[in-house]
């Protein structure tokens, strides 16, 4: 049985521990605040600009820009894999890379090269590790960032598909649902798709006249669609980090409580025990004189 200075040491060790994991979980909370009404004031914009957009290219002829186009034969895969730099968040990053290796791996198997573009050091290093071609990194840049990293992303994404660099390109990121619940998610960015065509009860589909025309508005939008929902992965990504970890630091909050429970216990016990001991020895020897 360990000494009582032993369990006592022990004690005040996790004592500071649950002072640590609260002041982080107050933390992750202040930043959660932020960070949802970004992405909650952000997110509408993106769908409706994805929904919008694959409506209008719907009806245009893929050769009118190079970003509608589907090649015939691809080769090449690029991966956008956004993740947070720091952990103590769960299982959030994990999840995030596995849907990222769990998709290039699938990609691998139909011979295709898989270039990866990481933000985020966790993804970075994750990949790093497994020998992956990663093209681009940024580390650093997820505890504060702008419009200017997605469009700083958007520009190398672009620049590579049209040099015929990449064929696909694909955003996984975890997205936000709620404060417990973040799950990692595939989205194809390029080549852009066509929505379905979507009518009313009586089957007749609704027309609309574009101005300019289709094409003048595909070359201003299709780059700063790319653009748009990379950032939308960015916020998703970082409103579930803070989420992650505020639950991760609130369980392991209640676990100190917990140890510091199971070890007061044992502290009595090996007290009390010590107590014993001494009333026997006094007793004995009380004994022994008495004889």
């Amino acid at each position: 049985m360990p000494s009582l200075k032993d369990v006592k040491v022990k004690i005040n060790g996790v004592k500071k521990t649950k002072q640590i994991t609260k002041a982080m979980n107050m933390v992750a909370s202040a930043k959660l605040r932020n960070a949802q009404n970004r992405i909650e004031r952000f997110r509408p914009y993106a769908e409706k600009f994805y929904e919008m957009l694959g409506d209008l290219a719907a009806g245009a002829d893929p050769s009118v820009h190079p970003l509608l186009e589907t090649r015939e034969e691809v080769k090449t895969v690029g991966i956008l894999v956004a993740t947070s730099d720091r952990g103590l968040c769960g299982s959030f990053n994990t999840n995030i890379n596995q849907a990222a290796r769990k998709l290039a791996e699938e990609k691998k198997a139909e011979g295709k090269a898989v270039k990866l573009y990481c933000v985020g050091k966790k993804g970075r290093d994750f990949f790093r590790r497994r020998g992956y071609d990663i093209a681009l990194a940024f580390g650093d840049k997820m505890n504060s960032f702008d419009f200017s990293l997605a469009n700083q992303l958007g520009l190398e994404v672009i620049g590579a598909y049209m040099r015929g660099e990449l064929d696909e390109v694909h955003l996984v990121f975890g997205e936000f649902i709620s404060v417990a619940r973040q799950v990692p998610r595939t989205l194809g960015i390029l080549p852009m798709q066509g929505s379905a065509e979507k009518g009313d009860d009586s089957g007749n589909k609704a027309e609309y006249i574009y101005e300019p025309s289709v094409e003048g508005l595909l070359a201003e939008l299709l780059p700063r669609f790319i653009k748009v929902q990379i950032y939308r992965g960015l916020l998703d990504t970082s409103c579930s980090e803070h989420a992650a970890r505020m639950a991760s630091m609130d369980n392991a909050t209640r676990n100190c409580d917990d140890m510091i429970g199971a070890l007061t216990l044992q502290y009595n016990k090996a007290r009390q025990a010590a107590i014993t001991k001494e009333l026997m020895d006094i007793v004995g020897g009380a004994e022994a004189l008495k004889g």
